[in-house]
């Protein structure tokens, strides 16, 4: 229990007050959204696609298929799942899917194990994928001396690093359950997604005596609209049409990082044709052998 300072885990009635990490570094900052210095104000940000270029599963899976942790069939569906953050199409079936089946593969792997790997993952492979514009603006709200909180439905384990590296106060994310050190290839109570991030903010708000209204959210999905409505300071960030409809029609803030539409289409054609090519390229290595 080392790697995890506090948690909260999800039992009976109290299902909701989900999972908690914190964690302090550095980082850096550029970006122009002006906010008022508010102890009893943080900031709430998604993860995949809104701080981070991509999935956080799917560049973990890749990490872990490198170390032969991980069979080359899940790499494949993990590629295809990639390519559904990319075109914008998230859609909670699959996320469900996804991060069940993610978090049930490490069953029987060690926590110590996990949080080795995810580190030298982080450095690899995701590293270079932080949105630098969604940076600066989390660094902006730890300059007014505002917590910034990672809610994900990605497992705490590599949430509490992402926030830990990016020197965010820390991270609430999926709970994998473990016994004597071990994954069982459980979770602890359900994903961290949808209307169980809003409940968990809302769960960390009253312990930590925060002002809803006073804080900031951001996402770039629309499955996050419950998060985003609970605080004063929405931000549509990188958003799939659905959320922009819905920031727009509300006045909520939004802020795009991907560049023209035309370029991130073609962005989208060309790391679709990468991720299918090396998908297929795995299998037909391996069938040669």
């Amino acid at each position: 229990m080392a790697w995890l300072r506090t948690r909260w885990r999800r039992t009976g009635a109290a299902d909701t007050d989900a999972r908690a990490d914190a964690a302090a570094s550095t980082a850096e900052a550029i970006a122009g959204i002006e906010l008022p210095s508010d102890a009893r104000a943080a900031a709430f940000f998604d993860l995949d696609n809104t701080l981070l270029r991509g999935a956080s599963l799917f560049y973990l899976a890749r990490g872990m298929h490198a170390r032969d942790l991980l069979r080359t069939s899940d790499i494949v569906r993990f590629g295809r799942q990639q390519l559904q953050f990319m075109l914008g199409a998230e859609d909670p079936d699959h996320i469900v899917e996804a991060r069940a089946a993610a978090l049930t593969f490490i069953a029987g792997r060690s926590v110590a194990e996990l949080s080795d790997v995810a580190e030298e993952i982080f450095e690899e492979r995701m590293a270079d994928k932080i949105w630098p514009g969604t940076q600066a603006i989390a660094q902006l709200h730890i300059d007014q001396g505002q917590r910034v909180w990672l809610v994900t439905a990605a497992p705490v384990e590599v949430a509490t690093i992402i926030a830990r590296r990016l020197g965010l106060t820390g991270a609430l994310g999926t709970v994998a359950e473990h016994v004597d050190g071990h994954y069982t290839g459980r979770l602890v109570g359900d994903l961290l997604h949808g209307e169980d991030k809003a409940a968990a903010v809302r769960s960390l708000a009253a312990r930590e005596d925060l002002t809803l209204a006073r804080c900031s959210a951001y996402s770039d999905s629309a499955n996050d609209i419950p998060m985003l409505s609970l605080v004063g300071f929405p931000c549509a960030v990188n958003p799939d049409r659905r959320l922009r409809r819905h920031a727009r029609k509300h006045g909520w803030r939004i802020r795009d990082y991907r560049g023209r539409r035309r370029n991130a289409t073609l962005g989208i054609a060309a790391g679709t044709g990468a991720v299918a090519g090396a998908a297929l390229g795995i299998v037909a290595a391996r069938k040669r052998r």
